[in-house]
């Protein structure tokens, strides 16, 4: 699976024990940016990239970090075929791709630490949708959603 991750300067800090969780997980990490901790950057522009590539499918998943994970999460859901969401817990990191089809991990770098965000990333890295009836319903619904609003 190839999985982008991206942050912002506030999020920084995780990306690369993220990066090197995908890798030890036999999957394959593409490393957006920011590329610095120390220089202010715009999380908007890292959901855009990372949101590209899930959108055109370059990228099976995608990973992004800012401060708290919620300007992320807000950024990426703009975009159509986006799904994410701020995952703080192992339950709805992979609860979120096994029912909800999510393919968005948005985290907070000042909210979470290393252990727990290495936890996270594996649940949602493994996690795979379930193809259950009402879960497919759900789902397909929030894809409708995209082409009516």
């Amino acid at each position: 699976m190839r999985i982008v991750v991206a942050s912002d300067h506030g999020g920084f800090i995780l990306k690369s024990t993220i990066i090197e969780i995908i890798q030890d997980n036999g999957h394959e990490p593409l490393d957006l940016g920011t590329d610095r901790p120390d220089i202010s950057v715009d999380f908007p522009d890292y959901a855009q990239k990372a949101a590209l590539y899930i959108q055109n499918r370059s990228a099976d998943r995608a990973i992004l970090i800012c401060g708290s994970g919620v300007g992320m999460c807000i950024a990426a859901n703009k975009f159509k075929g986006v799904r994410a969401a701020i995952c703080h817990d192992t339950y709805s990191a992979h609860q979120g791709v096994e029912h909800d089809g999510m393919n968005t991990l948005c985290l907070g770098g000042r909210i979470i630490g290393v252990e727990l965000t290495i936890e996270i990333v594996k649940a949602f890295i493994s996690a795979q949708f379930i193809h259950d009836p009402r879960f497919e319903r759900r789902v397909n619904k929030i894809i409708n959603f995209e082409e009516i609003f």
